[in-house]
């Protein structure tokens, strides 16, 4: 078991003021673990042009000042959606950082699945001003469990989250999506998705959101989530603006649950498969002596010399 923070941040384009909010809300909780932001927790603008104004690179002063945060006060630090520039200027990143508490960057991803959606009357295109990312991250072991990272839209892709926890050893135990639904596609999905990547993984999912409105343009659903690997609704932060929540999971339920279950084992491999060309590696399990089928012959783990994520060789 242990303790986790949960943020639900409205952010506004005032970044050292964004900062101070949450930095001085951190400092009062006691035995932490972890403490998860939710995406854009640096700030939200108004257009694409101070959208790119205030980028900063990831050594800028705003990852520096959470990097010195979580060493000062010994503390991991998941900062969701992050507006990195990017190296000609003309977008940024949307990236999900891991610090843990030395101060050290030891996880980051770059949201992939970008938001061009038309949300009610509002058509927005993220990828006007936000480069996709090109590769998945393998989840990070951390004081709170193994930790996959996500934001926001990812939610929706069920591939995405299976391909992080489908392995027994180094699969995620905990599916993070930091994010700034709309209140349109709020309101008719949010909780059902969360809901839902929690109950098909069998894990943990932890969801801080951004909430109400930023700016004449731009206004956010809210409810922060934290689910079990049940799909049970640990906490939901609804409308509060800006608050700090605390909550203990226990990682042991999820065995629990996979156990009574077993929807990793009963998957019929010999039929179906994930894959990724990326660095996610999804290993075969020594522990229910999982096999690889390659045509008609079954390949066990102890007969495999090398491997990579294109190549098998045994």
């Amino acid at each position: 078991m242990f303790n986790r923070i949960d943020i639900l941040l409205k952010s506004i384009l005032k970044l050292k003021l964004n900062y101070q909010k949450m930095s001085t809300k951190i400092l009062k909780k006691n035995k932490l673990k972890l403490s998860f932001f939710p995406e854009a927790f640096d700030y939200i603008s108004e257009s694409i042009s101070e959208t790119l104004e205030k980028a900063e690179p990831i050594d800028g002063p705003i990852i520096n000042g959470y990097r010195q945060l979580a060493k000062q006060h010994q503390l991991w630090i998941s900062l969701g959606g992050f507006h990195q520039r990017s190296g000609d200027g003309t977008r940024v990143l949307n990236s999900h950082l891991i610090i843990n508490d030395q101060g050290d960057i030891v996880g980051r991803y770059s949201k992939i699945h970008l938001f061009d959606v038309q949300a009610d009357s509002q058509v927005i295109r993220e990828s006007d001003f936000t480069q996709p990312g090109s590769s998945i991250t393998n989840p990070i072991e951390t004081p709170a469990g193994r930790i996959a990272l996500g934001i926001c839209y990812d939610l929706r892709f069920v591939e995405f989250a299976r391909l992080l926890t489908a392995s027994h050893e180094n699969g995620a135990q905990i599916l993070t999506y930091p994010s700034a639904f709309t209140k349109h596609t709020g309101e008719a999905h949010w909780e059902i998705l969360v809901r839902a990547r929690a109950i098909e993984n069998q894990c943990f999912v932890v969801a801080a959101a951004q909430v109400g409105s930023h700016n004449r343009k731009r206004q956010s659903y809210g409810h922060s989530l934290v689910v079990d690997p049940w799909g049970k609704v640990l906490l939901d932060m609804n409308l509060d603006s800006p608050l700090v929540r605390t909550i203990d999971i226990d990682l042991g339920y999820i065995e629990q649950v996979r156990e009574k279950m077993p929807i990793i084992q009963h998957r019929r491999r010999d039929l179906y498969t994930l894959m990724s060309p990326t660095t996610i590696i999804v290993p075969i399990d020594d522990k229910n002596e999982e096999k690889i089928r390659w045509g008609q012959l079954e390949i066990k783990r102890n007969q495999i010399f090398f491997r990579s994520t294109l190549t098998l060789a045994f």
